[in-house]
């Protein structure tokens, strides 16, 4: 082979590197172009895609993954900054059969292999005519929760606990709760088996612009 060849063959060689290594993907251009799949859809995709799960697997959800739904319930917003909540993760079969026992509306606890409780700290609270912030700031908590089990794949639903007497007694007894701790809620989690699906809760008549009209 001639210099003249070989130099040839070097050049090809480089501009088929510098093509594949040097030129931005196409993932990058439609990035750039504002097309494919942004931060955005993702995040509605997953909020349209959220619904309530009362049928579950067999599957074991992982401490790992529980420490996961409790980071996401923290993140969520609260008035004043007082994070009022404490959250119980339960993957005691015992438990889990305890609860469901005393919660008429969470009998899929019998299936599901955990359950998240999201309660409201008193000792956390704000005081005075914002005390009941508690509430809301915890019902935020728990909507993050529910996301983020939508989005690793997880299935969950929301059982209420507070303000039904009856339901709050039976779940500080079988959990021991101090008095200041309030029980929110039940969370049931685990991995679905595809029975239950999303509902279309979109209303337009529901909807108002600058006004009640």
């Amino acid at each position: 082979m001639n210099i003249s060849k070989f130099l040839n063959v070097v050049l090809i060689i480089l501009l088929i590197f510098t093509f594949y290594y040097c030129t931005p993907s196409q993932a990058v251009k439609e990035e750039k172009e504002g097309k494919g799949c942004n931060n955005s859809e993702v995040v509605l995709n997953n909020i349209h895609s959220r619904k309530s799960v009362r049928h579950f697997t067999t599957e074991k959800v992982s401490k790992e993954q529980l420490v996961t739904l409790a980071k996401a319930a923290m993140a969520a917003p609260t008035a004043r900054n007082a994070q009022p909540w404490q959250i119980i993760a339960i993957d005691d079969r015992a438990i889990l059969d305890s609860l469901c026992a005393v919660l008429p509306y969470a009998k899929m606890l019998e299936q599901a292999p955990a359950a998240m409780l999201v309660c409201g700290d008193m000792t956390k609270a704000l005081e005075g005519e914002g005390r009941q912030f508690w509430i809301q700031d915890c019902s935020a908590a728990t909507e993050n929760l529910l996301l983020a089990a939508e989005g690793m794949g997880l299935g969950a639903v929301w059982t209420a606990v507070f303000p039904d007497n009856e339901r709050l007694k039976g779940v500080c007894r079988v959990l021991q709760l101090p008095s200041y701790i309030i029980p929110l809620n039940v969370i049931p989690v685990g991995y679905p088996t595809g029975e239950d699906m999303p509902k279309i809760k979109w209303d337009e008549e529901k909807f108002h612009y600058n006004g009640w009209e």
